[in-house]
């Protein structure tokens, strides 16, 4: 049985690893919240600031350490190193990470790096943005008997382009819902795939931008539709594509609306 993890709110030099959410701080967990207002040092993603960060207390030291595909971001060494620091250093910290940190978050190079460190840490899950961004559509993310699987990939590989490795059976499955982080600018391409792949151009799409916040927006398409969209677009936001048998209501094919 592995060892009870030490009380953070007691125990100097300890890490929490906590999922702000899509950017809503209402879609903080209570104990992501409660694990802000103890921290003594946050270090934040880009996209896990705003109006999350007002629940830290007062006196906590805010260190910004995002990256952002195109802008000057901070290394994950750099970030690693920080960590360590500042636990070695007797603070409670939190390290806070858009989304689910366990999904397309580098978590994992984290942990080794506290583990390396020999720090004691915990994991604190939360809402997902493609979770968030069905719930906003209206939307499940499965189907009774039409769509039985959900699959989360990634559409850029460490330079930013599609993957190379892709298991194309599985994402032109049409009877599964596939969420696609950072795939904006790649999605062209992944779509022309998509087809020669036996996936109907017609499949029911969402591109969902900025998740979470005042500015969030909501485009309900189809999979050839949206990688025209995507063909000279220019990329501000973070996004994510969801295409499958989606289950529109109200708002037809081809619709937007900023929420």
């Amino acid at each position: 049985m592995p060892d009870p993890v030490p009380d953070p709110a007691r125990s100097p030099g300890f890490v929490s690893l906590v999922s702000a959410g899509p950017g809503d701080p209402e879609l903080l967990t209570l104990k992501a919240a409660r694990r802000l207002a103890e921290a003594e040092v946050v270090l934040f993603d880009d996209l896990a600031s705003g109006p999350v960060l007002d629940h830290a207390g007062p006196d906590a030291e805010l260190i910004a350490v995002g990256k952002r595909a195109g802008r000057p971001s901070a290394r994950q060494d750099h970030v690693n190193a920080l960590l360590v620091s500042h636990a070695q250093a007797g603070r409670r910290v939190v390290r806070l990470k858009s989304g689910d940190a366990g999904i397309f978050g580098r978590l994992e190079e984290e942990l080794i790096a506290l583990t390396d460190a020999a720090i004691p840490f915990e994991i604190v899950p939360g809402v997902t943005s493609a979770s968030a961004a069905a719930a906003a559509a209206g939307l499940p993310l499965t189907r009774r008997l039409t769509a039985r699987r959900v699959q989360f990939v990634t559409g850029a590989d460490v330079t930013g382009q599609l993957p190379e490795d892709i298991n194309w059976a599985a994402i032109a499955d049409p009877s599964v819902t596939t969420v696609v982080f950072m795939g904006q600018r790649s999605f062209p391409k992944l779509a022309r795939g998509l087809r020669d792949h036996g996936l109907p151009g017609t499949t029911p799409a969402l591109f969902a931008e900025a998740v979470g916040h005042p500015h969030q927006r909501l485009v309900r398409t189809t999979v050839e539709a949206l990688a025209r969209m995507m063909e000279n677009a220019e990329v501000s936001q973070p996004g994510l594509i969801l295409y499958g048998p989606l289950a529109f209501r109200g708002a037809g094919e081809g619709s937007e609306e900023d929420t």
